[in-house]
Order: C-alpha cells, then structure tokens, then sequence
C-alpha cells in the first residue's frame, strides 16, 4: 500500500501526492473524452485526424508515465505493472513521433490499438490507486477513533482513580465529627496506658496487622472478624495510622468498642522510632520530596521491627470483610517460607513481568517475568522465617534502586512485595480470599459465599456511591449504625 502507514509526517505527505495525482488524472481523463468527443464531430480531414491522433497518443503516453512513477513507489509486486506502463508510453511517444501526412492511414490503426490498451491500463490503475487511497484513509479513520478511545480509556481511568483515592465528603465529615468530639471531653477518651496490655505481645494468640486511615473501614473489618471468630477474645488487631488520624481511631473505638471481647491496639507512624530517616528509605524519600511512596502502605515492611514479640502476623487490608473464622491460619504450614498469598497467575495473567520492569538488567538478574505473581489484601507472614532471610534489608536495597522510580511505579506496594518475597511466597487456598469485589461484577456468588476473606479491590470501594450494589451489603452490614455520627454525615448505608 502505498505510503504504508502508522501517520508519519512522510506517509501523510505521500498520502497527498497520491490525492493530488488522482485528482489530476481524472482531470485529464475527462479531458481526454471532451477531446474524443470533438474529434467524432471534426471534420474528416488527414491534417485534423493527424493533430488528433498525435495528442491521443501524447496524453496517453504521459499518462502512463505518471502511473509509472506511481507504481515505482509501490512494492515489488508492481514491478510488471510498472513496466507495461513504460513500455506502452514508449510505443506511443515512439509512433506519435513517428506520425506524418504520409503514414498516417498506415500508422493510424496501430495508434489506435495502442491507446485503447493505454486506456484499459489507466482505468485498471486508476481502479487500483482508488482502492489504495480508500483503504489508506479507512486506515487512517481506524487509527484516529482507536487514539481516541486510547484517550476516553485514560480519562475514565484516571476519574475513577481520583474518585476512589480521594476522601469522600462522608469519611471527611466523619474524622472531623471524631475530633471534635475529642478536643470537647479529652479526658472521657483516655490514650493508650503506657504499658500495653498483656495480650498486645502474647504470641500464642491470633495477632493481626491493619495499616490504614479509614476509620469506618477498619470498624468494619475488625466487626467482621470478630463475629466470624469462634474465640473472638483471642484475636488481637494492631492499626497503624497517620499521627493525624490517631485520635479519632481513638474516639471510635472509645464509644464503639471492638465487639465480643477482641482486642484493638492503635497505633501512629510516630510510635516507632526507628523510622527515620537515616534508617528507612522510605522516610528518606519521603522527606526529599518524593509524594509517590505512601507511607502507610510502605509500612508493612516493618512488621518484625514493629512487632518483636511475635512470631506469626495475618495482615489484612482495610477493604476486606472477614466471613469465616481466621484462626485456621495460624495452622497454615509455610514450609519455612516468609510469606503465605493468594496467587493471581491464572494462565499468562499477573505474572511479574505485569508489574515489574524487566528492562532493567538488576531486574533481568535477579527474577523471572513468567514467575507467578500473588495479591495482598490476607497474608499470613513467619516473622522469624523474616528475620531469619533478612527480608527487610532486602527491601531497603529494592527501594535504594528504585528511587528514581525506574523498577516498578513507587504509588504501588505490590511489585515491591514481589521482589522482596521473591521465592519466598507459599500459595494460599483460594477459599481463603476472593478478590476483585471492586471492579468485577461478574464474580460467582458461590465463590464469594464459600470465601473466609472478600477483598474489595479496586476503585468501587464498598464505602463510596460507586459500589457494585450486589456487593455492597456485604460491607454494610457490619457498620455499626449505632455510632450517631455516621447519620450526622449522611452515609447512605
């Protein structure tokens, strides 16, 4: 096809010749008949037939030679057509020269057959040129529209992005109804005695780790646990949270303690000192300006420093809603492996190569792009199978490489997870933790009854309008409605 192309300067300005020769031959085309039809009613005279005959053949010749040069462009499967092309325009501008009073009854039967198959291969060409065009401009038309859905994709993308990472008016209303509520009676919400209790560092009970600022979320998966629990008093559930958002976590639960006896210990980036910056990479690049890396989500790197006492951690996301007691994964056997997932490879689909940047060569050295990949929202973690492989000093390497953000995009926590896990993830039974609540709404709802653990992952969060409706009381339901602030902010529970 001539021009062949992706809509390149080049091929656009080929694309142009191409129209504006077209045009010009069919210009000439009609010119050519306007002529045949005076030459029908001229009069029969030898002069006249010689001038007619002498610019039939002239026209045609150059005629030809234009779709040679047309034809020349084109590829190799042309090259007949170019040269029938040429040959044609030779005989003719041969004969033409050829042409005179004398010979003209001799040489006129022979012009005439030449310009008939000139015409026949103009209109063939022709025919062929036109097809090319149309098929250039379809081309042309069907790389425009797939740009502009490439950008419709990108934009809705984007929308429901900010839309699920921004803080809904409600949630909003709701943190500042807490606060308040703190600064009028502080002393009636007393902090966290200076000795923790006992069964915040027992390791033989079941210890669970939360790192979130939603506050409504966490209430909800610490009801849900609870409730599914066949000894909820055994269940401890440790949340960490920005400074900022401590006191109305505090507030919360203060008013709405945790259900059936289960223990919540809470907890602020500040009750940590050994996050700072000349200890984590995070904090550093944090603090060096760099708003991609979210703290919060970096955090769970920390788990043995934070939590030295314990030996076997669940963490959870804050978008979970717990069905089934949990306890059976504390007799989950990791085969001395640090982390326990559920695997999302089905097939070809989220393997390491989706999420890490396997042009690097540290990359290519150390991993392999068909390896499988895996999904937080429940996973179960050895802490002294951690400290044994040193997997956080692992992590602080991974981050040093990726500051410039070249490995793996720094807003995102998994592909980090996945280098620093790497070879070191047993898979989870899949009844254990059904994903995808929050963009699949095709999911089995057998699937979802049978599952100890529903992750809503995605942008329709449960807690925002833009929830899948056939999932959302799955959430709610655990709400505690109770709590009169939630009716002060107009949750539409």
């Amino acid at each position: 096809m001539a021009g062949g192309g992706g809509g390149g300067r080049a091929s656009a300005q080929r694309r142009a010749a191409l129209a504006a020769l077209i045009t010009l031959l069919l210009l000439a085309s009609l010119a050519f008949l306007l002529s045949a039809t005076g030459t029908a009613s001229a009069p029969n005279s030898a002069p006249f037939r010689l001038a007619a005959i002498r610019r039939h053949a002239e026209d045609h010749a150059a005629v030809l030679a234009a779709y040679a040069a047309q034809a020349r462009k084109l590829s190799a499967a042309s090259a007949s057509q170019t040269e029938s092309f040429l040959s044609i325009s030779g005989h003719l501008s041969s004969l033409s020269s050829r042409i005179s009073l004398s010979t003209v009854a001799l040489l006129e039967k022979e012009t005439r057959g030449k310009i008939k198959r000139a015409r026949a291969l103009a209109g063939a060409a022709k025919e062929a040129f036109d097809t090319q065009s149309k098929i250039q401009k379809l081309s042309d038309t069907v790389f425009a529209v797939d740009q502009q859905l490439l950008r419709a994709r990108r934009a809705g993308l984007l929308n429901s992005r900010i839309a699920a990472g921004s803080t809904p008016k409600s949630l909003h209303c709701l943190v500042m109804r807490l606060l308040e509520a703190r600064l009028a009676n502080a002393s009636a919400i007393p902090d966290d005695p200076p000795v923790p209790p006992p069964q915040f560092t027992d390791p033989a009970l079941y210890h669970y780790a939360i790192f979130s600022d939603n506050v409504l979320a966490v209430s909800v998966v610490v009801a849900s646990a609870a409730r599914a629990a066949a000894e909820p008093a055994r269940h401890v559930f440790h949340v960490v949270t920005a400074p900022m958002y401590l006191p109305a976590f505090r507030v919360w639960f203060a008013r709405r303690p945790p259900p059936l006896g289960t223990h919540v210990q809470l907890l602020a980036v500040s009750d940590f000192p050994f996050l700072n910056a000349s200890a984590s990479p995070v904090i550093r690049q944090i603090e060096d300006g760099n708003r991609d890396v979210p703290l919060l989500d970096y955090l769970r790197f920390y788990l043995p420093e934070m939590f030295p006492a314990l030996r076997r951690v669940v963490l959870l996301e804050d978008d979970v809603v717990v069905q089934r007691d949990l306890a059976g994964l504390w007799r989950v056997d990791l085969g001395g492996k640090v982390n326990a997932a559920l695997e999302t490879c089905f097939g070809g689909f989220r393997r390491y190569g989706k999420h890490i940047n396997f042009s690097d060569p540290a990359v290519q050295e150390r991993f392999n792009p068909r390896a499988c990949a895996w999904s937080y929202g429940l996973n179960v973690f050895d802490l002294q199978a951690w400290r044994r492989d040193q997997c956080t000093q692992r992590f602080h390497q991974l981050m040093e490489m990726n500051e410039n953000g070249t490995l793996w995009d720094p807003a995102s926590v998994l592909p980090a997870g996945l280098m620093t896990f790497y070879g070191n993830t047993r898979p989870l039974d899949k009844s254990w933790h059904v994903m995808g609540l929050g963009y699949n709404p095709h999911i089995r709802p057998e699937d979802i009854k049978g599952a100890a653990v529903i992750h809503f992952n995605g942008n329709m969060k449960p807690w925002l309008d833009v929830a899948f409706n056939q999932y959302k009381h799955l959430w709610t339901k655990y709400v505690d409605t109770e709590m009169e602030f939630l009716t002060l902010c107009n949750f539409g529970l």
